[in-house]
């Protein structure tokens, strides 16, 4: 699964140890999911999406 969340944070203006302070997740988490070694669950996508108040397609894409 692809994902935008590099550029949502970029834009945002936050940095990788923020955003998984306010998500509860480790600095590492972030980091993976970044990099596409980590897909997300169901529920800390929906925490993303609401942190940085978009769609769930503005955040991740998925390619077969």
């Amino acid at each position: 699964m692809n994902n935008n969340l590099k550029n949502l944070r970029k834009i945002k203006n936050v940095s990788q140890n923020d955003l998984a302070d306010a998500l509860s997740v480790s600095r590492q988490t972030i980091n993976s999911i970044e990099n596409g070694k980590f897909d997300p669950s169901l529920t800390l996508a929906i925490k993303l999406t609401r942190y940085f108040n978009v769609s769930i397609d503005e955040i991740f894409t998925y390619e077969d």
